[in-house]
């Protein structure tokens, strides 16, 4: 368990959502808070158990944490953004990449790697964390800050906790989720001495430029502007060591690529044993190709574990990677390999503008 660490949340008013990955749901963003309709959960007795639970188990002050979830209430829409994708729906690679792999992201994150190049280079020294991947993650979740989200993350949270859709095929486990999201809010917000209905973020109560859910903020935030405090909303510094300290958490590898080129063996192709294991890395290279995957050049010397990675493309052929372990790592932030190339590919198309080229080496 990592240390909660102190933070300091200061509103910026947005007016957009975050991204989702595959499978995640992308909302058309709306030009002002939204406007929750539903009743006070102050008039919920299983809510205000859950308050006097929270308070007694987390030390926290009991009328403070009865008062600050009575305040809360449901959003209709909260409930129809978490529903999962229609079955039989179709997903598109290059359709999904479209979306963020674009020139106004790319233009977003060559304008923040400039200002923030120092910074992304103290942490890829000290987390061992490429500063593409850092960027490509706060592209694809918040264009640098730009969309933020625009629900109260008090009311998201306790909207999901207290009436997620019973029709969710996984609902009871999700359910329990965001109970214990809502509690590490309003744990970090009272310790912190914040106003919980002053911060808004994602409809699931995702917050900041990188969209740390409450836990992941209280686990892997860092104070990396040095000011004694962690602000994910203003400060691009605490945003990038946050991410760089998430991707450790989670092994990254140092030095490794996320993904290599790969083919097939007709004659010995065994795709549903490929496919088994998912996106969890699984095979040595070795196994790999003994199963029809073809590999070349600096992936024959990989000495680590190989996923096959698919991406289809609706009516298209899908196209094919083999992941490594820090393809993974980057699925651990959203469990999506769509997301994953996402984040990788616009982090590439940014560097290749704003990351300055390797100095020549002088010849005698």
């Amino acid at each position: 368990m990592h240390k909660l660490l102190p933070i300091a949340l200061v509103l910026i008013a947005t007016c957009a959502l975050p991204s989702y990955a595959s499978g995640k749901k992308h909302v058309k963003p709306k030009a002002a808070a939204v406007v929750p309709s539903g009743p006070l959960y102050a008039t919920r007795d299983d809510a205000m158990a859950a308050a006097d639970d929270i308070a007694e188990r987390r030390g926290l002050d009991r009328d403070w944490v009865r008062q600050t979830l009575g305040q809360a209430r449901y959003i209709p829409s909260v409930a129809r953004y978490i529903a999962p994708p229609p079955t039989g729906t179709v997903k598109n690679w290059k359709v999904y990449r479209s979306r963020f792999v674009e020139p106004i992201r790319i233009a977003a994150g060559v304008r923040f790697w400039q200002t923030n190049r120092a910074t992304l280079e103290r942490a890829e020294k000290e987390y061992g964390v490429p500063a593409e991947i850092i960027v490509g993650i706060l592209g694809v979740e918040t264009i640098y800050g730009q969309q933020m989200g625009n629900f109260k993350v008090l009311d998201a949270l306790a909207t999901l906790a207290f009436d997620f859709p019973a029709s969710h095929p996984r609902a009871a486990e999700r359910s329990a989720y965001f109970k214990g999201e809502l509690e590490q809010f309003l744990s970090l917000t009272q310790r912190g001495g914040i106003d919980p209905t002053s911060l808004r973020g994602s409809y699931a109560g995702a917050m900041g430029l990188p969209q740390f859910m409450p836990t992941s903020w209280g686990h892997y935030a860092v104070d990396f502007d040095g000011d004694s405090r962690i602000d994910l909303f203003n400060s691009p510094a605490d945003a990038i060591g946050s991410v760089a300290s998430y991707f450790k958490a989670f092994h990254w590898q140092p030095g490794m690529p996320t993904h290599y080129p790969v083919q097939f063996d007709p004659a010995t192709l065994d795709m549903d044993g490929l496919m088994a294991p998912d996106i969890l890395p699984t095979f040595s290279v070795a196994r790999f190709q003994a199963k029809g995957a073809v590999l070349e050049g600096a992936a024959l010397q990989h000495t680590g574990p190989l996923a096959l990675v698919e991406l289809q493309n609706g009516g298209e052929p899908a196209q094919y990677v083999a992941g490594t372990e820090n393809f993974y790592a980057i699925t651990r932030y959203n469990w999506s390999s769509y997301y994953a190339m996402a984040v990788i590919e616009l982090g590439q198309a940014v560097a290749a503008i704003a990351k300055p080229a390797p100095t020549p080496t002088p010849t005698p």
